[in-house]
């Protein structure tokens, strides 16, 4: 009997596309069951409520222990799209909340809005109000049970103990959509650092999350944990940072720089720890918490006299002649001059039909009395012999690379890597900056005004500091650092590093002896008061305007504790503001307090004002 061929095939095709169904079934159920996200939100939600337990966020203490930042209780109102589904009493729930119906109905429709809120999802837990005070929290506790769908979330927020210290502390706020994109721990109503150290230590200072698992009914109400909390996380509190700051020399800072537009940046140069870091015009950050934090920061924001600049790391300044120590460091170094090297003053440097004038003083002078006198004269003609020297240098080019080279070493024109986000740069030129300015044809001459800190040299308040402390330490920094410990971790090993320049040990002690020469009869001879041997140097950096006082300087000359940088926009010569504000900040950290002299000289400067217009600075 022969075979039905056709029957037989049409056999294997019916059972080939049975088995297509069957896996096609298969599939689907995997991937609603196993790869379906929404899948799983739903079927979870229906039994689970998995709450978020927040953890503390590290406290901040300052040097010697003093509380800084710590955390208060808050409540955080959440809400469960899926559960609230339109049953809400809202005239009860505005009543008990104090807001309107216009407000309830625009929030809740912005959760739901995937471009203001890309995590959201109907399932689980919603921010819908922030940061609710203890007396509002129990109001609402008490009539929670009639709003289906609301929940209480505790959290905490930062207090902060002092009105001190805001560009270096920084804030805390709730995560942006860029946050959420950046990190997968946040999700939408989570607070972030912000600014300042909250933001650099944010890893450190935020926690680790906990989960609290509870069982719900087929009615939505809370049963209890799930398993007796077995599968519940415990959240893990955030790292203390202890800061380098002495928060009485920061609270002297920031009285002494009132009405003024400035800094004043302080380290301790055997660590390179910051003591102090005021930037002038400031703010409450006590102001920057709560509810109000955005109305706050948009006012500051406003003013034209930019009070959330941390002009400390960020202004770019011309150092004037604070910059003549490093030259003197780079001509001894590279042979140039010698100790005894004698240069003519007649009122300023002149050459060519060029003139930099200069204040009396006796002329010539070597270097010493140089540094002491702040001559412009001396420091012009080391620059021209430098640049011009073809014995040494083949080419301009090369000698102004070499002089590049020495100012890069002393931590000139590139970040610190201070840690604190913002730091800016400021400016060293090198040959090809002059080349391309001037194409290709300059001499010493050219460039004779960055010799004394003009041109286009620019430092910040910090860098201008790191040179007192590099002095200090007779050639070498360590990379400043606001932080001195995080809690249970080693200093990190770039703030243990010693950074050597290029300039010999030998010409730092004749830098520091015309210093020490400043202060007893020089430009900053009103140190010549205090008994804990000041070392200093002034600084008049010139401008469209007023000119800006500038010091820089440390103490005691043989060991020394603090080293400063005081900037002064329109303030006029160096011992004007910037000598008379550091002597007061370097006596009241060494000795503790000042002296009754002292603080009426401190009340004083308090009161004195500087008249500045409202542009941009």
């Amino acid at each position: 009997m022969s075979k039905d061929f056709g029957l037989e095939n049409r056999q294997y095709v019916i059972g080939g596309v049975a088995l297509v169904i069957i896996i096609i079934y298969i599939i689907r159920l995997f991937t609603l069951q196993i790869m379906s996200e929404d899948y799983k939100k739903n079927a979870d939600s229906n039994a689970f409520l998995k709450k978020i337990e927040y953890p503390a966020r590290g406290a901040i203490t300052d040097r010697h222990g003093k509380l800084l930042v710590y955390n208060q209780h808050a409540y955080d109102i959440m809400v469960i799209m899926n559960e609230e589904r339109g049953r809400l009493d809202t005239t009860a729930f505005c009543q008990t909340l104090g807001i309107t119906k216009e407000y309830l109905i625009k929030r809740m429709n912005d959760i739901k809005d995937r471009s203001k809120n890309p995590g959201y999802s109907r399932f689980t837990q919603q921010l819908f109000m922030s940061q609710l005070t203890t007396d509002e929290f129990s109001i609402f506790q008490e009539k929670i049970y009639r709003f289906p769908g609301f929940y209480v979330q505790k959290r905490s927020i930062r207090q902060y103990m002092y009105p001190y210290a805001a560009h270096v502390l920084g804030d805390v706020s709730e995560v942006s959509e860029s946050d959420i994109e950046d990190d997968s721990y946040y999700q939408p109503g989570d607070y972030i650092g912000k600014l300042g150290i909250e933001k650099y230590y944010e890893k450190e200072l935020r926690g680790t999350k906990g989960v609290h698992i509870l069982l719900r009914d087929a009615h939505g109400r809370i049963q209890g944990s799930y398993q007796d909390g077995k599968l519940d996380t415990k959240p893990i509190a955030g790292k203390d940072l202890t800061l380098g700051i002495d928060i009485k020399l920061q609270a002297l800072g920031e009285r002494l720089m009132q009405g003024k537009i400035g800094s004043i940046v302080a380290i301790e140069p055997s660590t390179g720890e910051v003591l102090a870091m005021v930037s002038s015009p400031n703010y409450d950050p006590r102001l920057m918490t709560g509810r109000l934090r955005g109305k706050m920061h948009r006012h500051l924001m406003k003013d034209p006299h930019r009070p959330l600049l941390n002009r400390s790391i960020m202004g770019q300044y011309p150092p004037g002649s604070t910059f003549k120590t490093s030259q003197g460091l780079t001509f001894l170094s590279e042979g140039i001059i010698t100790p005894s090297t004698a240069f003519p003053c007649h009122h300023g440097f002149s050459f060519k039909g060029l003139h930099v004038g200069c204040h009396g003083h006796a002329s010539p002078l070597s270097l010493v009395p140089a540094i002491g006198t702040s001559c412009n004269g001396f420091f012009c003609w080391g620059l021209y012999y430098m640049i011009g020297n073809r014995r040494k240098y083949k080419t301009v080019q090369e000698a102004m690379n070499t002089w590049r080279d020495y100012m890069v070493s002393m931590g000139f024109g590139y970040k610190l890597g201070i840690d604190l986000p913002g730091e800016k740069r400021g400016l060293i030129p090198n040959a090809q900056f002059y080349d391309n300015a001037y194409h290709g044809s300059w001499n010493g001459l050219t460039i004779i005004s960055i010799s004394i800190g003009q041109g286009e040299v620019n430092l910040t308040p910090l860098q201008i500091a790191n040179l007192g402390a590099t002095i200090a330490n007779r050639g070498f920094f360590y990379t400043p650092h606001v932080v001195k410990n995080v809690k249970g971790e080693p200093l990190k090993a770039e703030f243990r590093e010693r950074h050597y320049t290029k300039a010999t040990r030998r010409s730092y002690d004749y830098v520091v002896a015309g210093m020490r020469k400043s202060a007893l009869d020089g430009t900053c001879k009103m140190l010549s008061r205090y008994d804990f041997e000041p070392c200093g140097k002034t600084g008049t950096a010139q401008n469209r305007g007023h000119d800006h006082s500038v010091f820089m300087g440390f103490a005691p000359m043989n060991n020394p504790k603090i080293a400063i940088a005081v900037y002064v926009e329109n303030g006029g010569w160096g011992a004007d503001y910037g000598v008379p504000i550091g002597g007061l900040m370097m006596e009241q950290y060494i000795k503790g307090k000042l002296s009754p002299d002292s603080e009426r000289k401190a009340e004083e400067f308090q009161h004195r004002h500087i008249s500045y217009g409202t542009s941009d600075r």
